[in-house]
């Protein structure tokens, strides 16, 4: 009994001595209680915020394939359509349907053709047909 200690102290008997600060954990009942962070809302906030920053990637990343489809429809259309000159690059060529319904790529201006008029065309630098707005063109035309 007399080698026992109180339940309160904390003795290691391998070492033979008191070893209550160096322990990870409180050992009197005075210690402030330990308690679990509660990471709950921290996720929350973390998962709503990596899902909207995710979101918005996917949205501009959808809207650029989108931007690529339209540009490939352009290509081939123009590309099918028919035309008896070599197209340079930065001209606008205006694309027609004739009267059987086939496109040709011409220079004449929509005001003066009679044909159904599919919309105004710019040769890039890269060899891609790029759609004319038709305000922008009107400047173009009248410069």
């Amino acid at each position: 009994m007399a080698n026992k200690k109180p339940d309160m102290v904390v003795f290691n008997e391998k070492k033979q001595q008191y070893n209550a600060a160096f322990l990870p954990y409180a050992t009197s009942f005075s210690a402030p209680q330990i308690k679990a962070p509660n990471n709950g809302s921290w996720k929350s906030s973390q998962i709503y915020k990596a899902n909207k920053h995710l979101k918005t990637k996917y949205e501009a990343l959808k809207s650029e394939y989108e931007a690529l489809m339209q540009v490939l429809e352009y290509n081939e259309l123009i590309t099918a359509s028919k035309f008896s000159f070599e197209p340079i690059i930065g001209e606008i060529y205006h694309l027609y349907n004739n009267s059987k319904k086939q496109p040709f790529l011409s220079i004449i201006n929509p005001e003066t053709c009679s044909f159904d008029y599919l919309g105004s065309f710019c040769l890039t630098s890269d060899y891609l047909w790029q759609k004319i707005d038709s305000d922008v063109e009107l400047a173009l035309i009248n410069q």
